[in-house]
């Protein structure tokens, strides 16, 4: 992974260039902003827009090494929906959200429609690993 590169203040276009991630299903877009994530050597971080689509939903809990912060830029996001996209607690933008590594969140989906502000990063107060010591 190369290094993250110095942006200034560039427009940033939501018609285009949003991608699927791997793995995740249909409806659910990213648009990468900046990167340096290097999940095998769990170091660097990601910045990047996701948009789940009307509808759209994913049917079982995301969990990763890494921390993650998500702010709702536009529309609603449902937490906690069923298999088929059913139920869960719907909350609105401005909505935001800090999850520490190893903590199991979702399924997700939107009535609407929602954008997200997410970053994700490896630990780097020097303290790996003390935020899921006091959780078992």
């Amino acid at each position: 992974m190369k290094a993250k590169q110095h942006v200034e203040f560039v427009r940033v276009d939501l018609n285009s260039g949003w991608e699927r991630p791997p793995g995740y299903p249909p409806g659910f877009y990213q648009k990468i902003l900046a990167s340096d994530l290097d999940e095998t050597n769990k170091r660097g971080s990601r910045t990047r827009l996701l948009k789940i689509e009307p509808g759209a939903y994913s049917t079982e809990p995301f969990v990763h090494d890494h921390w993650e912060e998500v702010y709702v830029v536009h529309g609603d996001l449902i937490v906690g929906n069923d298999a088929q996209g059913r139920g869960g607690e719907q909350c609105f933008a401005p909505t935001y959200a800090c999850r520490p590594p190893g903590v199991h969140h979702g399924p997700f989906t939107s009535k609407g429609g929602c954008i997200l502000h997410e970053i994700h990063y490896y630990e780097t107060s020097g303290k790996a690993g003390a935020h899921a010591e006091k959780r078992k």
